[in-house]
């Protein structure tokens, strides 16, 4: 049995008395899951709008389940002590999976998307879906075992694949870095391999969706995710939903024109007339490492595949802060036309928050993170309404993985409007 479709559906569906309890009781768990201090009962209710009686009645359910847990009083008021409700990390678990071009990383997460355990593996840029599956059904069940957790307790496995997917069926339809992989039933095979149920997304939508639930993101309700690894793409979320677009396909901004140039991006554009280069193309690891080796800078490769890029990319970023001109200017570039890029992306989405991360963007960070803030905040056409802030991510390079794993607790524990509408 597969897990909800992730997709926003349309708004004309009605809903019932069921899905409303269910959708009030994910607006309690999401109210304690933000206070880890410990929220009472009085403060759910005046957060939420729910009765008092309302929100005794959803505790104790959640209680009874193992979600919460009761833990300390505060005093200070008039009345009775009043007791603290905690989000029983334990109580669930989710897996995550990351498949790069260049690793294929697995993490164990608890209920607040803390990781437990985790495990990598180099990821052949030639292997087949078969021989994928086979290896990440061994390694989840690896993650398992070794844990010692019950299985009733893994609520799924969640998937972070490069784009394009449909998440209607659970393909990955042809990805750029990965040979061979055209319209392979992914979310099928893996769920048929681990006996889980098994939720399907693209990577950058499942890094924001991480943020949101345990990371820089957890307040805010409209916010990008700017990812950098073998390619770039976006995570969105609006108005405290998360933008999927009508295939599951959105924030693929790497096609975005940008700058003078005249290489060709896998879509084909080269921009008017030969003037202008895709974002994805200037800024990826392989244009970025391919031009140091040409400048002589970094040690020629015999070949250099997407993965190899990525890893070698790294040595660059160094050759920049040891003072190296002609690293630091490739890298200054490519910040630039990355700033243009998600300026406009910025102005069209009116976000108060952008978080940035991904396997590129560690090695990076100190060289990219105060020109895309100064490109973004002086760019912003709501600049003299709110403040545009600009971080690193908090969770890591393992944004994605853990991005998976939060995909299965979002869908289930989340309090998502498409969960009020009737089935």
């Amino acid at each position: 049995m597969n897990l909800p479709d992730v997709r926003t559906r349309s708004l004309r569906r009605g809903s019932n008395l069921p899905h409303v309890a269910d959708f009030n009781a994910s607006v309690v768990l999401g109210a304690v899951r933000r206070a880890p201090e410990g929220i009472a009962r009085t403060e759910i209710s005046e957060q939420t709008g729910l009765t008092v009686q309302t929100v005794s009645n959803i505790t104790r359910r959640l209680l009874s389940e193992g979600l919460l847990i009761e833990g300390g009083r505060v005093t200070g008021s008039p009345g009775k002590p009043r007791t603290l409700l905690r989000i029983n990390a334990p109580g669930r678990f989710a897996i995550g999976m990351h498949v790069d071009p260049a690793v294929l990383t697995y993490v164990l997460l608890n209920l607040d998307g803390t990781i437990i355990a985790k495990s990598r593996v180099r990821n052949p840029s030639d292997i087949s879906h078969e021989e994928l599956v086979e290896v990440s059904s061994s390694e989840v069940e690896s993650l398992i075992s070794s844990s010692g957790i019950e299985r009733r307790r893994i609520t799924g496995l969640g998937i972070a694949s490069p784009g394009p997917i449909d998440t209607r069926l659970g393909i990955v339809v042809d990805p750029p870095h990965l040979k061979g992989w055209k319209r392979v039933h992914l979310r099928q095979d893996l769920q048929e391999a681990t006996g889980l149920p098994v939720i399907l997304d693209k990577d950058v939508t499942a890094a924001a969706v991480a943020e949101r639930w345990a990371g820089a993101a957890a307040e805010s309700a409209d916010f990008l995710f700017l990812y950098l690894g073998t390619g770039l793409g976006m995570g969105m979320v609006i108005n405290d939903i998360v933008v999927r677009g009508s295939s599951g396909n959105a924030g693929d901004i790497g096609h975005i024109i940008t700058g003078q140039g005249t290489t060709v991006c896998t879509c084909g554009q080269r921009g008017c007339h030969g003037q202008a280069e895709c974002v994805g193309v200037i800024c990826s690891p392989v244009t970025l490492v391919s031009q140091a080796i040409e400048r002589g800078i970094m040690a020629p490769s015999p070949s250099l595949p997407a993965g190899e890029a990525l890893t070698r990319f790294p040595e660059l970023c160094d050759l920049a802060s040891r003072g190296s001109a002609e690293a630091k200017a490739i890298l200054d570039h490519a910040a630039l036309r990355l700033g243009e890029s998600l300026s406009q992306v910025c102005n069209l989405m009116d976000p108060e928050l952008v978080v940035v991360g991904g396997p590129a963007w560690t090695p990076a960070a100190d060289h990219y993170l105060p020109r895309l803030r100064q490109s973004v905040q002086s760019q912003s056409v709501a600049g003299d309404i709110h403040q545009l802030r600009l971080v690193g991510t908090s969770i890591g390079d393992d944004v994605a993985a853990v991005g998976a794993g939060c995909l299965v607790l979002d869908s289930i524990y989340s309090a998502r409007p498409d969960s009020l509408m009737v089935s």
